[in-house]
């Protein structure tokens, strides 16, 4: 087995690999998503964000379920027998087409009569609708067919590749943003018709990459009936708690389409974009120290996975807060600097979110943890329960009170507080972490430097005008202060001597004292 070191080289590697794809991303996103909003307009804009919602209702579960499977994928692999990982990726292959069948079903009847007669969509924008919805079905199936080959990238830890692709992608999108604005059609049907491209071009060069680098993706789909018991219950527990997701993402999405129309759908979808490409940062860091994760417990090196849940839960959060508060603080300027016209509701969106988002990102290490035991039943009963309440609530709200927009995030929010508390309580004990030490080494941390660290921000904010000058000092506030604190409060002794150690055997390495490894 290789040694911590190594281990750690690793997940540092993985990381520096995905976080230049994240930043690549984040750069070309906003500037993309800008063009298109103003190509599109903010109505068809929250027309193709509204519409996609549908058939996430049946096909946004590819998270959850690309976990599950990279867990057996992961596990298969520290075995070191080919055959048996031939034998999952076999299953695995089973269960995804099965799936599929399942999505085109669904989709072509129960989400084609709700788009026809409960969608708040302008009469005339009915058919541009139709094909974003027609071109969404066949981009989900797509997506499942691809969770296997995606998993088997993730376990086998080659992160280099979705840096590579995605630079092809962007190169795509970037084009989308030429195409768009000189084709002289209707601006929604070119677009879901380009992205749609997009995607089948994508999934065919991860198809072809983990054909040629790993040996059990060519396996033919076949059930082998003890193992596909496991996989299937295991999988289905994700897919349970998968549905719960969706029923507060896209099925909040729908929500607001119902009782506000496109119109805010524009709004949250601008909000989710800010969003979606700076947490992609953390998404991308905790990929990459997933698979340790689930190797440590599958090892029995619990004190090994204890460090690496603290280290997921604690730079995660470390990171998205690090990136996002001078965002959240000075959202109004931000936004109006980004897109000029910005659509009503974004700004309060914008920072509900990411209030969200900052208590969400101690959930990474827990699905991954209690996806390396397999013992998911009452995780997924307990989470499934508060996700599946969010929806009705938001409905009530909305319904029976009158409540504004933005009442649909404070209860996402609240929620999730609730979640990673359940999560604590049953997730610890079976990885055999005692609570008081989580809280030491990881809330109270957290909950300091978030106190801390907006301070000196929100008062400068309090006592100069809106300005570029004063959007500069916020972020130097911002970035100075959280540092500072995280350096102070968030580490522990040994992992600021680990970080002294890096920076010293790197300029060693420069000046040629040293020699890389």
């Amino acid at each position: 087995m290789p040694d911590q070191p190594t281990n750690n080289r690793t997940i540092a590697r993985n990381t520096l690999m995905l976080y230049g794809r994240a930043l690549l991303m984040m750069l070309i996103g906003l500037y993309t998503s800008r063009v298109i909003l103003h190509t599109l307009g903010i109505t068809d804009f929250g027309i193709y964000n509204a519409v996609g919602g549908i058939i996430g209702l049946f096909g946004v579960v590819t998270g959850s379920l690309s976990n599950a499977t990279s867990r057996f994928i992961t596990v298969a692999i520290g075995k070191g027998d080919q055959e048996i990982t031939n034998k999952t990726f076999g299953n695995i292959k089973v269960i995804y087409y099965a799936l599929c069948f399942l999505v085109v079903i669904l989709g072509e009847t129960i989400g084609l009569w709700f788009l026809y007669h409960k969608m708040t969509i302008p009469a005339d924008r009915m058919t541009a609708a139709f094909w974003v919805y027609q071109f969404t079905i066949v981009s989900a199936v797509l997506n499942f067919i691809c969770i296997p080959y995606n998993s088997a990238i993730i376990a086998h830890e080659k992160m280099s590749a979705f840096a590579y692709i995605s630079l092809l992608d962007a190169v795509f999108k970037l084009l989308i943003c030429y195409l768009l604005i000189v084709i002289p059609f209707d601006k929604l049907i070119v677009y879901s018709t380009l992205i749609f491209c997009v995607g089948i071009v994508d999934r065919i060069i991860y198809a072809i990459y983990c054909e040629r680098r790993f040996e059990e993706v060519k396996a033919k789909p076949r059930i082998f009936r003890k193992q596909f018991r496991e996989i299937v219950v295991l999988s289905g527990w994700a897919l349970s708690g998968n549905i719960a997701y969706v029923s507060y993402t896209q099925g909040l999405n729908i929500l607001l389409n119902i009782f506000f129309g496109p119109v805010v759908n524009a709004a949250r979808g601008v909000a989710l974009q800010v969003q979606g490409v700076i947490g992609q940062f953390v998404s991308n860091f905790q990929t990459a120290i997933n698979p340790q994760i689930t190797k440590s417990y599958a090892a029995g090196n619990f004190e090994r996975m204890h460090q690496l849940f603290n280290f997921s839960s604690k730079y995660s959060f470390f990171l998205l807060f690090f990136l996002s508060l001078p965002v959240v603080i000075e959202a109004p300027y931000i936004l109006g600097l980004w897109l000029v016209k910005v659509p009503q509701h974004t700004v309060s969106f914008l920072r509900i979110i990411f209030v969200y988002e900052w208590v969400q990102t101690l959930a990474g290490a827990y699905n991954t943890s209690v996806l390396a035991t397999g013992n998911m039943k009452w995780f997924q009963i307990v989470d499934g329960i508060i996700r599946l309440s969010i929806f009705p609530s938001c409905y009530v709200l909305l319904k029976f009170f009158n409540e504004q927009p933005e009442s649909v995030f404070v209860v996402l929010a609240i929620s999730e507080v609730f979640s990673v508390t359940a999560k604590t309580f049953i997730v610890l004990p079976m990885i055999h972490y005692k609570k008081v030490n989580y809280l030491k080494e990881v809330i109270f941390p957290i909950i300091a430097i978030f106190l801390l660290s907006s301070v000196v921000p929100i008062l400068i904010i309090g006592i100069m005008k809106t300005s570029f000058v004063r959007l500069v000092c916020v972020v130097l506030t911002s970035w100075g202060g959280t540092s500072f604190f995280i350096w102070n409060i968030g580490l522990n002794k040994h992992e600021k001597l680990a970080i002294k150690d890096m920076i010293i055997h790197k300029l060693l390495i420069k000046i040629g004292l040293v020699h890389d490894k």
